[in-house]
Order: C-alpha cells, then sequence, then structure tokens
C-alpha cells in the first residue's frame, strides 16, 4: 500500500512539474462554476447551543468589553441597539464589531439543498479556523475549526489545550472539525464543490505562536516568526508601520512590544525573500496536508478542493509557488484564486494580476476589476464610462492574463469587503471598496433599492452570467439583501421561514447627524430569487455560456453593447442597454436576419431594449 501511495505522490508531482513548465492546468469543474460565497457567522444558524459567548470574543477588537453581552437575535432591525449595547454607550462600528449571531456549520450543512436548488455548485467559505472574531481572519489556530462553529465548544477546548500546536503528530480531531469534514462530505455527494480562505500573511492576537512571544518576548522558540521591532531581523514583508500590543494583552512589568501587522489584532508572519520564514512555511505545509487530504493516504475525495488566498500581494510571489506546489501535489484538480485588488488603493492605480496567474501559480483571482467595469457601465451617473470605453476594460483583462484564465475568473459583484451590489446600484459614482461604509461616509444611502434601481441590478447580473468567467453570488444578494460595506455587508442572511423586523433604524440615531430613511421591509425578494435561478439554470443548460469564445460584435456611442458567446453550432447574442433611453439593436447583429434567432432570456421578442435592460438571443439550428 505505501509503494502505491509512493506511485501516485510521484506522478503527481510530474503532473506539478509540467504545469510549471508550459502553462497552468485549469481545473476543468471551475469552467462550469457558479460560486456561492457564505461569511459562516452570517449564514444560519443550525445550533444554539453552541452560541458564542462573551468570553469567546476576548483577544479581538474593540478591547473594551460590556459587562453584559447577548448573542444578537437574527431578525433584528440591524442599526438598532440591543440592551446591552445602550448600556455601553459606545458607537455603532464598535458595537457592530462586538455583535455575534450564531452561524455554524450545522447551519450551513442544513441550507446545503438550498444552494443546491438555486443551482450552485461551488461553496467558498470565508475563514473556519478558530478565531475569537466574527470574521475569523485572526486565527488561534490553523489546524481545527472554530469551536463555536461546532456543536461542543468546551470539549474542543480542551483537545485543543491537550495538543502542542507546532508538533503535528499531537493534533487530534476536535468536534467541529468532525463536523466541518461531514460539511465536505455532504457538498461532494451533491456533486458540489468547496474552497477556503487561507489568511497566511498574518494570524490573531490569540494565535498559539504569538500568544508564546508575548509571555517570553526573546525567549519563546517563535519569537523571530514576526517582526518584533528591535530584533534586528529584516523582513521582506509589504508592511511598514509597527503596531503596539494593546495594554490589556501586555503582562505587568514587562515593556510594551511592538510589531508588524495589518492592524494591532492581525500580527503579521515576518518574511524573508521566500516569503513566510521557513519554520512558518512548515507549519502552513502541514495545514495545507491536513484539510486537504485529511486521511493523509492520498484520497482527496475527503478534503476541501482548493483555496481563496486573502491579501495575496502581500506576500513573497516565491512562497505561492511553493505554496500552489504543495496543493497541486496533493490535488492537482484542486482550484487556487487570489484577493488582488489594486497596487495603489488612494490614488485608483489599477493592479495587474497576471504575474500571480502564470508559471503554475493560482488559477484565478477574485475578479474585482470586472465588479468595477459593470459599476461604471451600468450604474454610474457622473463617471459613467461609455460601451467602447467597457470594451477596453474588459478585453484589458482578456488580454493581460494567460489564456483560458479568463473562464474560472471569479467575476465578483460584491463580497464580504465591499458594499453590496444592491447598495451600489443606490449609490452611483462611488469606487468599489473605497470609502462605502456609514461611519467614513456619512452621505452612503442605506435604504433598500427601489425598483428602477432593482432593475439595473437584474440588467447587472445578466451580464455577469453571460459573460466569460464564473459567476459569483454573495450570500444573500439572490433574496434582495442590502447593505454598506463591512459590517453592513455582513448582515444576517434573509431565510423565508423567519419574520424580519423592518429597518427604520439609521447610524445617524447614535451619531451627531441628521440623515434619515424609509422603513424598509425584510422578507425574501422571492421575484429576484427565481431570476437568480433561471439564470443559473440558462447558464447550465448552454455550453457556450460557460465555454464557449467571446467576441465582442457591436458599441455604439448611445450605451449599446453587444456581444457573441460561441460553442460549437451553438451561438448566443447577449445585447445590453446600458443608457437610460431605450435603444434598437440593429440588424448587423443579426448577420442581417433577425427571424433566424429566438431569444432565451428577456422580456418581448424584439429588437428593442428598455432602458438599463439586456436579452439574449440563439441562432436557430
Amino acid at each position: 500500500m505505501k509503494q502505491i501511495k509512493l506511485i501516485i505522490k510521484v506522478l503527481l508531482l510530474i503532473v506539478v512539474i509540467e504545469s510549471n513548465l508550459f502553462g497552468n492546468v485549469l481545473p476543468d469543474w471551475a469552467t462550469d462554476a457558479v460560486w456561492y460565497q457564505i461569511f459562516p457567522e452570517r449564514f444560519n444558524n443550525g445550533d444554539h447551543a453552541n452560541d458564542p459567548t462573551l468570553a469567546s470574543t476576548v483577544g479581538t477588537w474593540p478591547w473594551q468589553h460590556s459587562e453584559t453581552w447577548n448573542v444578537s437575535p437574527w431578525t433584528s432591525d440591524w442599526y438598532t441597539f440591543q440592551q446591552w449595547e445602550v448600556e455601553n454607550g459606545k458607537d455603532f462600528r464598535y458595537q457592530f464589531q462586538l455583535r455575534r449571531y450564531g452561524g455554524d456549520l450545522q447551519g450551513i450543512i442544513e441550507k446545503l439543498d438550498y444552494l443546491q436548488e438555486l443551482g450552485v455548485n461551488a461553496i467558498y467559505l470565508n475563514p473556519v479556523f478558530d478565531s475569537p472574531s466574527s470574521h475569523k481572519y485572526g486565527a488561534a489556530t490553523y489546524h481545527h475549526i472554530d469551536r463555536h462553529f461546532g456543536p461542543d465548544p468546551e470539549g474542543d477546548t480542551n483537545i485543543i489545550q491537550s495538543e502542542s500546536p507546532n508538533d503535528p503528530s499531537t493534533w487530534k480531531w476536535t468536534s467541529a472539525d468532525k463536523l466541518f469534514l461531514q460539511l465536505v462530505e455532504e457538498v461532494h455527494r451533491r456533486e458540489m464543490h468547496i474552497i477556503i480562505d487561507g489568511v497566511f500573511n498574518h494570524a490573531g492576537l490569540t494565535f498559539w505562536a504569538f500568544q508564546d512571544v508575548i509571555e517570553n518576548r526573546e525567549k519563546s522558540s517563535y519569537y523571530h516568526w514576526y517582526s518584533i521591532d528591535g530584533n534586528g531581523m529584516e523582513d521582506h514583508s509589504h508592511l511598514n508601520d509597527y503596531r503596539d500590543l494593546p495594554s490589556q494583552f501586555n503582562p505587568d512589568g514587562y515593556p510594551p512590544l511592538r510589531y508588524k501587522g495589518y492592524v494591532e489584532d492581525l500580527p503579521a508572519f515576518r518574511q524573508n525573500e521566500d516569503g513566510p520564514v521557513k519554520p512558518v512555511r512548515e507549519h502552513f505545509k502541514e495545514i495545507v496536508r491536513r484539510w486537504m487530504d485529511p486521511n493523509n493516504d492520498g484520497d482527496t475525495s475527503d478534503g476541501i478542493d482548493g483555496w481563496r488566498l486573502d491579501v495575496a500581494e502581500r506576500i513573497q510571489m516565491s512562497f505561492w509557488d511553493e505554496f500552489c506546489g504543495w496543493v497541486k501535489v496533493i490535488n492537482p484538480n484542486a482550484y487556487i484564486t487570489g484577493e488582488v485588488w489594486w497596487e495603489d488603493w488612494w490614488n485608483n492605480k489599477q493592479f495587474n494580476a497576471s504575474p500571480w496567474l502564470k508559471d503554475g501559480r493560482f488559477d484565478a483571482v477574485m475578479n474585482y476589476r470586472f465588479g468595477d467595469a459593470m459599476f461604471k457601465y451600468f450604474i454610474d451617473r457622473k463617471n459613467q464610462i461609455t460601451p467602447f470605453e467597457l470594451d477596453i476594460l474588459l478585453q484589458q483583462v482578456r488580454d493581460e492574463y494567460p489564456p483560458n484564465t479568463a473562464y474560472v475568473l471569479q467575476n465578483c459583484l460584491g463580497s464580504h469587503d465591499m458594499e453590496r451590489l444592491a447598495s451600489a446600484v443606490v449609490n452611483p459614482d462611488r469606487l468599489i471598496d473605497h470609502a462605502n461604509n456609514t461611519w467614513w461616509n456619512k452621505e452612503f444611502d442605506i435604504r433598500k433599492p427601489n425598483s428602477k434601481q432593482q432593475q439595473i441590478q437584474k440588467t447587472i447580473i445578466l451580464f455577469q452570467f453571460s459573460y466569460l468567467g464564473a459567476p459569483y453570488i454573495y450570500y444573500g444578494d439572490e433574496v434582495g439583501m442590502w447593505g454598506a460595506d463591512d459590517p453592513d455587508c455582513r448582515k444576517p442572511m434573509v431565510w423565508s421561514e423567519f419574520s424580519y423586523e423592518n429597518e427604520t433604524a439609521h447610524p445617524c440615531d447614535y451619531l451627531a447627524c441628521i440623515e434619515t430613511r424609509p422603513e424598509d421591509r425584510v422578507m425574501v425578494d422571492k421575484d429576484l430569487w427565481k431570476y437568480y435561478h433561471d439564470l443559473i439554470d440558462l447558464r447550465h443548460k448552454h455550453p457556450s455560456l460557460r465555454r464557449g469564445n467571446y467576441k465582442t460584435v457591436y458599441t455604439n456611442s448611445e450605451g449599446l453593447f453587444v456581444f457573441q458567446r460561441q460553442q460549437d453550432n451553438e451561438i448566443i447574442i447577449c445585447a445590453f442597454n446600458g443608457s437610460n433611453i431605450q435603444q434598437t439593436i440593429p440588424n448587423i447583429v443579426f448577420e442581417g436576419k433577425f427571424e433566424n434567432w429566438s431569444m432565451i432570456f428577456g422580456d418581448d421578442f424584439n429588437k428593442q431594449l428598455q432602458a438599463k435592460s439586456g436579452k439574449l438571443f440563439k441562432k436557430k439550428l
């Protein structure tokens, strides 16, 4: 048996080496993917017995916790303070970071049938590793799933404390770990795929190695895992600023600890020219194996199908070469996608992700550039781009990235790091992820979109499901959820079995401003859900929309943008009107004979496009 496993690993290694020599071998299933992103703490509370406690939030911002605290009601008005929030007297930003709603793994398992009915076949989970934060981007351990995501937090705590965290031979499986593997099994049983967030630039204050540094300082075995001010160690990371350890965590009698990190509660790992220093890389390699091949037997069917890599541009490229080698040796059919935004946020200098997409590195990136183009064409008013400019933006991605990569890019219109699509439509002329939350921008309109704005949202979605690349749905967008940037985009999921309070409160209720809002009803938008469902079904049924080649066939100065998808004999014309006036699709688009085409998505079968709308036509055989 050992010889067979060795032969398999050698063959897999050959595949990886060849992929590095001749370009990425993209996982075929990713071409047909419809992605659904889940923020676990806010998706569904399937087990109230494991709900977080006040003690479980210690170790992440905000530091000064309330004496009274409760899990927040799932169906409450988002901006209305609960009694414990009123009592502590803090502002809404503080409250929302301290809130917990109790979403867990059992809740995700219970909703897999819902996702399957919707048509989703690929799931991306925000971090699930053990962490005191709601978002889990500051891990306490990587080798365990968050104890409050599983059925026995107290028992899992005892298991974790019995291990030596830097010795994989001592690692055990907690109840949360086992439930996560059950989730993976249930996903695979439905012929779906699942990837998880890999956060390898930084961990949390409660990460076991950093805790040892806090306690033992220079005597810690993990002291050089971090860039500590004054340790004289060179750091090749892209972080320049040192952070001060919050006084609450600095032991009495010790000098203040200063370290490099994103923010105070996310200390970054020290890097050399190869990325995170060697002992950190060795630890990460064990983490990759644990979750991709849990039984370490060469059978990856019980492991995750890939990784979404957080802040990928913050880590040396050589590390990603090594990391992707680990992944592809274990499972050549795994999918690796990276978070790559902009090189220079504040000057709006767009970042080219192509270095991460060549020579056997990532298979894809989160394609925020697609969302940016959609916002500029369909939503913006003052800054709206022309169809010709839209064509240029989309073509730049196709030209800059390796061949065929466009088919597996995650075409994002929303995520946990930006305002929801529904709110983006209400707030035109704004850059993605630039001051679109309610404490930076008091003018951001937090209301629900009206019918005309929802029509714009639907048209953008139609474009998303017709264009090259994998459609990407942020949880709740399909039922009409809205919200500004973090934390408003992380509201609890809206489910049909619950009755929700209307949204009436406004952040200005707790700030020195006078903004108002209408009373908005919170409920599942069944019409919008069906729209998503029908688009997903359409994409599954038509190979050209998933795998067909792309060609821009017509643009005009009035706002008309038409492209073609073709796979073998199937030809589909996708026509969009980004203007505020009705447009007529010219006969040249249909090779001069409109009657030779049938409409497969849209309203009346004709060549008229209403303002901010789209139609799809298929050539008759």
